[in-house]
C-alpha cells in the first residue's frame, strides 16, 4: 500500500521507551504535524531496566524526560496516558486506533505498546515484575528477613535476587534449566554464572521445574515443596499485541515481523513497529527479536525517518546491534551481538567464582565470552563480565556493514585489545 504524501498526522501507540523516543524523533527530524501519545499505564514515560537492577535504592519511576532528555509529553500535541489501545483499523492512507473511551484517527501509526509479562499456567499465584506499580508492590512486601523464591535464574531473575539477597531478603532461584541465563547465553556461558549466587547469599535450585505455585511457596514437578512468603515469575515477557489481531502481520509469539525500516512486512507503508514489539531482519544477526533497550532507544529515528522521507533508504547505522545490559550478583554484564545455538565460544580472562564489586570490577578483572561462527573467525556475539574495556571495544566491533573478523588467538589473550584483533580478511 503506497502513501504519496507525507503524514501530517501522526499517533504513536504505546509510551515507554520506544513511544517517547518516537515522538522526540519526529520533531527532531522537523514534523510539524498532529503528533498523539497514548499510553496505558497513566504514568508519564519512564525507564524499565532500573526497576529490576535497583528495586530497593530508587524508590521513584525514572523519568526519560531527566534521563534522557526531550519531554514527550511537552512535544506531544495530544498526550492520553490512560488510554490503552484495544483495536486498530488501517485503511489507504489513515489509520484509527480504538480505544476504551474513544479512537484516535490519523495519516499514519508508530506501534511501541511494549510487552508483558509471561505468567504460566500453574503460576496465577505469582506476583510479575514489569511496571512502576508491580514494583512498588513487591518493593513493599520484601522486607528484611522475608522468604523469596524467584521463578527463572534469566537476567530480571537474577537482578532481583541480587538485590533483594542485598536487602536482606531470604531467596531462593528455581530454574527449569540446567544452569542460569542458559536461554540467552548457552549452558557452558550460563554455567561460568552460577558459583555468583552462593557468594551473593542466594540459593540457586537447577533443573527444576515449577509445577504449581501458592500464596506460601511452589511445588516442584519432582515433589518437592519449597516455602516463600512472596513468590516472583520471572519467566520472560510477550509482545502486548493482542490489540491488533486481523489488523498487521504477527509471528507465532505475538511480534510484528518488520524490515530494517521497521514496516511491517507484508504490511502497509504508513505503519511503523518499534521496540518489544517488533521482530526484525538484521543485515548481520539475522532475526532480531524485540526486548532490547539499545533497540528501543535507536530504533524509533530509523523508523521516523523512513516514514517521513520514504526514499531515503538505510545504511549500517540503521541496523543497531543486539545489545543487553545487567548489574546483577556483583557483576556488571554487556552483551553485544546475538549468539547462535552451534557457535564455537571462547573465553577471554579468568572467569571469577565469587562476588566481584567495587575498584577491582572497575578496573577490569573480569572476563569475556567471544562466540564465533562454528570454525571460522567470524565473531557473532560478544558478553563483556566486569571488563568495562571490552565493553567499549565490543560496541565499537558491531557496527560494520558485516560481521567482524577476529583472530582467535589474538582475542582470547587478555592482555590484549580486543579491537586489535581484527582481522583484514
Amino acid at each position: 500500500m503506497t502513501v504519496s504524501a507525507q503524514p501530517r498526522s501522526v499517533v504513536v501507540v504505546g509510551a515507554g521507551l520506544a513511544g517517547s523516543r518516537t515522538v522526540v524523533a519526529l520533531r527532531e527530524q522537523g514534523f510539524d504535524g498532529h503528533v498523539t501519545l497514548l499510553g496505558a499505564e497513566g504514568l508519564a514515560p519512564y525507564d524499565r531496566p532500573p526497576l529490576s537492577k535497583h528495586l530497593f535504592d530508587r524508590l521513584a519511576p525514572a523519568w526519560l524526560a531527566d534521563e534522557l532528555g526531550g519531554d514527550a509529553l511537552a512535544l506531544a500535541d495530544e498526550v492520553r496516558l490512560d488510554a490503552r489501545a484495544l483495536g486498530l483499523r488501517v485503511g489507504p492512507g489513515a489509520v484509527e486506533v480504538t480505544t476504551a473511551d474513544g479512537s484516535v484517527t490519523a495519516d499514519a501509526a508508530v506501534i511501541a505498546t511494549g510487552s508483558h509479562a509471561l505468567l504460566p499456567a500453574g503460576c496465577e499465584a505469582a506476583t510479575t515484575l514489569h511496571t512502576a506499580v508491580d514494583a512498588a508492590r513487591l518493593r513493599t512486601r520484601l522486607t528484611r528477613g522475608t522468604r523469596l523464591i524467584v521463578i527463572g535464574a534469566g537476567w530480571i531473575g537474577a537482578e532481583v535476587a541480587g538485590v533483594a539477597a542485598a536487602a536482606g531478603v531470604h531467596v531462593t532461584v528455581v530454574e527449569s534449566l540446567g544452569a542460569p541465563l542458559t536461554s540467552a547465553l548457552g549452558s557452558t556461558v550460563g554455567a561460568l554464572t552460577e558459583p555468583w549466587y552462593a557468594a551473593a547469599g542466594v540459593e540457586l535450585v537447577t533443573g527444576a521445574r515449577v509445577a504449581h505455585v501458592r500464596t506460601d511457596g511452589v511445588v516442584l514437578a519432582d515433589g518437592r515443596d519449597l516455602v516463600a512468603d512472596v513468590v516472583l515469575a520471572a519467566v520472560g515477557a510477550r509482545p502486548s499485541t493482542g490489540w491488533l489481531m486481523g489488523a498487521l502481520p504477527l509471528d507465532t509469539d505475538g511480534s510484528v515481523p518488520v524490515d530494517g525500516t521497521f514496516a511491517p512486512l507484508g504490511g502497509p507503508s504508513h505503519v511503523r513497529a518499534v521496540g518489544d514489539v517488533a521482530r526484525r531482519v538484521s543485515a548481520r544477526h539475522g532475526v532480531v527479536t524485540g526486548g532490547h533497550w539499545d533497540g528501543a532507544l535507536r530504533a524509533p529515528a530509523i523508523a521516523v525517518r523512513s516514514l517521513l522521507t520514504p526514499t531515503s533508504g538505510t545504511g549500517p547505522d540503521d541496523d543497531p546491534a543486539p545489545y543487553v545490559f545487567s548489574t546483577q550478583l556483583g557483576h556488571d554484564l554487556a552483551m553485544f551481538g546475538q549468539p547462535g545455538s552451534a557457535d564455537d565460544v571462547e573465553l577471554r580472562g579468568e572467569p571469577s567464582t565469587g562476588l566481584l564489586t567495587g575498584p577491582s570490577a572497575a578496573a577490569g578483572d573480569g572476563w569475556t565470552a567471544l562466540w564465533f561462527s562454528p570454525g571460522s573467525d567470524v565473531l557473532t556475539a560478544v558478553l563483556a563480565v566486569d571488563r568495562p574495556r571490552d565493553v567499549a571495544a565490543a560496541r565499537r566491533l558491531f557496527t560494520g556493514p558485516s560481521l567482524p573478523r577476529l583472530d582467535r588467538g589474538r582475542a582470547t589473550d587478555p592482555t590484549l585489545p580486543l579491537r586489535g584483533a581484527v582481522t583484514g580478511s
